[in-house]
């Protein structure tokens, strides 16, 4: 469909990662209530159902080049440009770092750190081109402040923040912003899935640690988890206003990680192994 007068008008945000039950999906709720034009992703089975919302729902898998060009390609046929673009899809990925399998720690890359490249890959010649537009990243606190158990995820958001600082200064003489996120805990769908991914899973040199590895992947949903809708609404804002900054941290915890990763090692490591179960193996 060709855009009209109406939506020339809007800003077109294209979010990743939106199936309901997680904040992508509280993305769209919050982007289309400054009066964006949202469009929301996810794999086929996953692209939630927005009635209600001035928004486009489309498939998308982040680990596909040709599914993330088909995907910019329809946008910029439906609506000419796109303004903002929210790299919010993401994977848990628990346990053990030795016991690991290969493939799950290669698709937690794939879809955290990879992912975003192609998306961005796809949409900066387009921005370029106009001289406008904004890219926001979604990191971690735990990309600054690894915990156990979790390994290559935080080695993922470790490497979003990298690349964030890396692009958010190659994307400048262009016109082009980029906002790194760094969430701290909020409730969302990815305790449970996390959770999920663990049943059945035996562990060989870890068997002792099963209780604590499954502790990890519920922590950041805790009841002083930051709520995700209130979370999605303040990144919303900023994201939009004349002068985006160049990162937002928010949401509970992001204190003690900041905290923590400026603190010694010997520190950080005597904290995480008393909070995870570790500290009885390092007597």
């Amino acid at each position: 469909m060709a855009p009209n007068a109406v939506d020339d008008e809007k800003p077109v945000v294209l979010v990743t990662g939106c199936a309901k039950g997680g904040i992508g999906y509280e993305y769209c709720q919050a982007f289309s209530s400054l009066g964006c034009r949202v469009v929301a992703t996810d794999v086929p089975d996953r692209v939630p159902d927005l009635a209600g919302l001035d928004a486009d729902q489309l498939p998308l898998d982040v680990t596909s080049d040709d599914s993330v060009a088909a995907t910019v390609a329809r946008v910029l046929a439906d609506h000419g440009r796109v303004d903002v673009l929210v790299n919010n899809a993401g994977i848990g990925c628990t346990g053990p770092l030795a016991e690991l399998r290969g493939e799950a720690v290669r698709r937690a890359m794939d879809v955290n750190f990879l992912g975003q490249l192609r998306t961005v890959r796809a949409v900066a010649p387009h921005m370029a081109s106009r001289r406008s537009g904004r890219v926001v990243n979604v990191g971690s606190v735990v990309g600054t402040a690894a915990t156990p158990w979790a390994g290559p995820y935080c080695a993922s958001k470790a490497a979003v923040h990298a690349a964030t600082d890396a692009l958010r200064l190659e994307l400048r003489p262009f016109g082009v912003h980029v906002v790194k996120v760094v969430p701290g805990a909020v409730r969302s769908g990815l305790g449970h899935a996390n959770t999920a991914h663990l049943a059945g899973q035996e562990w060989r040199l870890y068997g002792e640690f099963a209780a604590a590895i499954a502790e990890r992947a519920r922590a950041s949903q805790a009841g002083s988890a930051t709520d995700a809708g209130v979370f999605a609404r303040h990144v919303a804002r900023r994201v939009m206003s004349p002068r985006p900054p160049r990162e937002i941290v928010y949401g509970s915890m992001t204190a003690l990680f900041a905290a923590l990763a400026a603190a010694p090692l010997w520190a950080r490591d005597a904290f995480f192994a008393n909070r995870f179960g570790l500290a009885k193996m390092m007597r």
